[in-house]
């Protein structure tokens, strides 16, 4: 590969990374404008992922993409039902009884988990002392972050009421981390948008079902929704589905599955400076504390699996 080739490459992953940390941190807020703009959750996710799988696939079809592929289907659709139906939908059904912190805090173990259910490497990833101290502290500062809220939850807190949906909350964030290791360890022949498109279209259908069973479509009055319900959802379908969702999948693929889960403990941190800057929310000291602890373990995280890289290419050279 030329210099200007790794350039090129090096430049992608970063436009990649910024999107599934900057841009997917900022969905939590669209996604709270959608369902304040009159569009029920589920539904929401329906129309988000089938919209967003079918316009990218128009694209691929408009630059002739190869997209019709069973075996490849198949496969990109079992990851889309793990990863944004099977593990996306509990998170918005259970949001609706949790408070956002604590929701925020147990979707943050999804690095964990990638470490923990990743066969494959663990004997590169538990071996490795600067990757398992930045999982530990990023999760330590997403806890400082919310630890205000997370006091305030567990006064008031009805353990046997809370713990299931806890619990589903959990089982959601397994299902995503499966779903991403069966998508890096099943590689397709399709393209990255063809099979990111197949994978939204396949969890946008799933979405259907459930919508009309808990009598969305019914209550639905599309004259009550407000322009802001509008723009939250074309915004999650560009942005939150097609650019980022889009990266995610292209990452796993070139990238080790424990560097691209660190979105994780960074979209809480931008999720928060949007708070902040738009809904006039307010930030401790405490929590800028978490902010710095957050970011410091990322690039921990990061920079161990640059200086390995590093030292690779100069035993090659």
């Amino acid at each position: 590969m030329s210099l200007k080739s790794q350039k090129t490459a090096a430049l992608l992953v970063i436009i990649a990374f910024a999107a599934i940390y900057i841009v997917w941190g900022s969905t939590y807020f669209f996604i709270k404008i959608a369902e304040q703009g009159g569009i029920p959750p589920f539904l929401l996710g329906a129309l988000r992922f089938t919209a967003a799988g079918l316009l990218l696939m128009g694209w691929c079809a408009i630059k002739k993409e190869k997209i019709f592929v069973l075996k490849d289907i198949f496969t990109a659709a079992i990851t889309g039902l793990l990863v944004l139906f099977v593990g996306t939908g509990p998170v918005i059904w259970a949001e609706k009884v949790l408070p956002s912190a604590m929701a925020a805090i147990l979707v943050s173990s999804t690095p964990i988990w990638f470490v923990l259910l990743d066969k494959a490497h663990w004997s590169i990833n538990f071996k490795n002392r600067a990757t398992i101290s930045g999982l530990v502290i990023g999760f330590a500062g997403v806890v400082l972050l919310f630890s205000d809220q997370i006091g305030s939850i567990f006064k008031g807190m009805d353990t046997h009421a809370e713990l299931p949906w806890m619990l589903l909350v959990l089982l959601g964030e397994i299902s995503w981390v499966l779903g991403s290791l069966y998508s890096k360890h099943n590689p397709v022949s399709i393209s990255a948008s063809v099979n990111t498109a197949w994978q939204m279209i396949a969890a946008g259908i799933a979405y259907i079902p459930v919508s009309v069973l808990r009598g969305e479509c019914h209550h639905l009055n599309l004259h009550h929704i407000h322009t802001g319900g509008w723009l939250g959802l074309l915004y999650l379908i560009i942005f939150g589905s097609i650019a980022a969702f889009g990266a995610y999948v292209w990452l796993l693929q070139v990238r080790p599955a424990i560097q691209v889960s660190t979105y994780a403990y960074v979209n809480p941190v931008i999720a928060v400076l949007l708070g902040v800057m738009f809904a006039g929310e307010d930030i401790s000291l405490k929590q800028i504390g978490g902010l710095v602890i957050i970011l410091a373990s990322v690039l921990l995280i990061n920079l161990a699996k640059y200086r390995k890289e590093k030292k690779a290419l100069e035993l090659a050279g």
